[in-house]
């Protein structure tokens, strides 16, 4: 009946042209004065309801407990539908109209249509997979479904270790190649130290030539001798997305393709290059040869460039964040070997904490950052060093922390054996605000200087959370101090200001994840990791932690969107700017977030 009626928007896109007509000629139009009921508990539902205009509030049937907000385009009682009950009483609070669609069309519609019915799963993590699908087909880019395959890299030129030097650099120059990989011997003692790894060392014409000119070595010299090892790789099928990663964080120009424990090829960054639009590794080189902060700044300041490329051409948020945390991580280390004199590099280390040191930052936020000093080391310096550091990093994007957690902070800048007994007073139950600096320290990571300084203080911390139920008991509490923001949706309650998607959606599951990885000992920082080591602990259920990352990875999304659309770098984003299937997978990702929290609650007997 209605010709204007929407079928572009999943989930009625997936219907094909007769279902779509059937739909449009069974769909009838009601009107809802402010306050009266559409759908009572008990009842048997007649009608999926899609809402013209209008607000619907979703209650419990006491009326005590707000479940949903549904405005313009949203549809419910789809459970009501498929279990014959109505569980939740759904009132009208202004003048409101909507589509309905009788039951009957509905169910012919979901048991023909295999993908119209995976729109209605309960399962976010399906449901977002559904919609990112669609998402795909308009706008995703070729090549992040580009995989590692022999049409990309080159096969390998492979010496045994026993080839003299010279014959190998002219086989080399006759084939037109600068490098090559060494089969090792299985009784190599590189090997029998590192056995996990592959046996292949790899050799280059600039570490032959140093070899015969800088290090003496005779030109008939083996070149297993010589040959780096072990050789970063990937696996052939892996996504070069992911290789370009690795490539990049490990400021590598060249990675072997390996099939299991087999070399298969080589591939360097001008093979990805070609395939790629973007050019994360050029903004890489520029930050490695930066001679000056104003160099390094110019290279800073592409950062938003290269987000903004990623993300038009489709690129999934978790692959930026991964992406953009390694050059985060390079820039800052630059920084920090421009400012701090080469010859103390050994005996300090810098770490970063937050939401840097999980690798789940995307456009520069407040800098959160901490120094260990080796014990023993005396740096009467070092207070106008890091003040000059935390100078430069701002210069370079990065703003100050509001809650001065920063190295020019003398409670931030301390020896190993001070930092072991800062948490250890930070451990025990005392104030909010040791628990809340002891959960920024539970995500340090070390990105200049001696980074082996923060091995022993992490294992320090691990063993002092592990299993302690009173600590955690105390730890868990702030993933469960702020209310859900599910009703702010449509037009129940219009807020100037925005939806807080950090403090309403991402800190829960964020600290929620980091207190579970405490008590169980798992040292992954990064907040996805954590999630899939609880799953392969057996500590969330497979659908919880995949609900759990889906509903992350929405509110990342949401937020990065919003920040670059609006040209901001604040938490809160603007209900009405959503589309209706964005609306609906945020309300059910709240919903993720409301269960996780009733599990900490009931996990660690809180009861306030």
């Amino acid at each position: 009946m209605p010709e204007k009626f929407n079928m572009h928007s999943p989930p009625f896109d997936r219907l094909n042209v007769s279902q779509q007509k059937k739909l449009r000629e069974s769909l009838d139009v009601a009107y809802f004065r402010t306050n009266e009921i559409l759908l009572k508990p008990g009842a048997e539902s007649q009608h999926l309801h899609i809402l013209i205009k209008g607000a619907v509030e979703e209650r419990s049937q006491d009326n005590k407990e707000i479940f949903a907000h549904y405005a313009n385009d949203d549809l419910f009682d789809v459970r009501s539908l498929l279990d014959n009950t109505i569980k939740h009483r759904y009132i009208a609070l202004e003048d409101t109209l909507s589509y309905l669609l009788p039951k009957s069309i509905f169910l012919e519609l979901y048991h023909d249509n295999g993908q119209f019915a995976a729109y209605f799963d309960n399962n976010l993590a399906r449901r977002q997979a559904l919609i990112e699908t669609a998402q795909q087909q308009q706008n995703l880019a070729e090549f992040i479904l580009t995989k590692v395959d022999k049409e990309i890299y080159h096969p390998p030129m492979i010496f045994s270790p026993d080839q003299p030097l010279n014959q190998v650099t002219q086989t080399l120059k006759d084939n037109g190649l600068d490098s090559a990989l060494v089969k090792l011997n299985n009784n190599d003692i590189r090997l029998v130290d590192n056995h996990h790894a592959l046996p292949y060392g790899i050799i280059t014409r600039t570490n032959m030539l140093h070899a015969v000119m800088l290090d003496d070595h005779p030109l008939d010299t083996p070149v297993g001798k010589i040959a780096t090892f072990p050789v970063v790789h990937v696996e052939n099928g892996e996504f070069l997305f992911n290789a370009m990663i690795k490539m990049t964080r490990q400021r590598m120009k060249r990675v072997m393709v390996s099939d299991g424990k087999e070399a298969v090829g080589m591939l360097d960054m001008t093979q990805i290059l070609s395939a790629f639009s973007t050019h994360s590794h050029v903004l890489s080189l520029s930050i490695a040869r930066a001679s000056s902060i104003e160099e390094l700044a110019l290279a800073s300041n592409r950062q938003r460039q290269l987000v903004e490329s990623l993300l038009n051409n489709g690129i999934r948020t978790r692959f930026i964040m991964e992406l953009i945390s390694a050059v985060n991580e390079q820039i800052i280390e630059k920084a920090f070997e421009l400012i701090v004199p080469p010859a103390l590099h050994d005996h300090c280390c810098l770490i970063v904490l937050g939401s840097e040191g999980r690798g789940e930052q995307i456009l520069k936020t407040d800098q959160d950052n901490a120094l260990i000093l080796k014990d023993g080391f005396e740096w009467h310096q070092c207070a106008a060093v890091m003040d000059q550091l935390t100078h430069t990093l701002q210069q370079l994007g990065y703003p100050l922390c509001p809650g001065n957690v920063m190295v020019n902070n003398p409670k931030w800048v301390q020896n190993q054996s001070d930092w072991k007994k800062t948490i250890s007073h930070w451990s025990k139950p005392t104030s909010a605000d040791h628990v809340m600096d002891l959960a920024i320290f539970t995500d340090a990571h070390a990105v200049a200087g001696n980074k082996t300084l923060l091995e022993p203080i992490g294992q320090h911390l691990k063993q002092i959370m592990l299993n302690n139920m009173l600590a955690l008991q105390d730890f868990s509490r702030p993933a469960l101090q702020f209310a859900l923001p599910l009703t702010l949706f449509g037009n129940v309650k219009k807020d100037k200001d925005g939806l807080d998607v950090k403090s309403g959606g991402i800190f829960p599951i964020v600290h929620g994840i980091r207190t579970l990885a405490l008590e169980y000992g798992i040292e992954e920082k990064n907040t996805f990791e954590r999630i899939e080591a609880l799953r392969n602990r057996k500590i969330l259920e497979p659908e919880t932690a995949d609900n759990l990352s889906e509903a992350l990875k929405l509110l990342f999304k949401l937020r990065l969107n919003q920040q670059l659309t609006h040209q901001h770098s604040h938490n809160r984003i603007d209900i009405k700017q959503i589309d209706r299937t964005q609306r609906d997978l945020l309300r059910h990702a709240l919903h993720v977030i409301k269960k996780f929290k009733q599990f900490l609650g009931y996990h660690y007997q809180i009861r306030d």
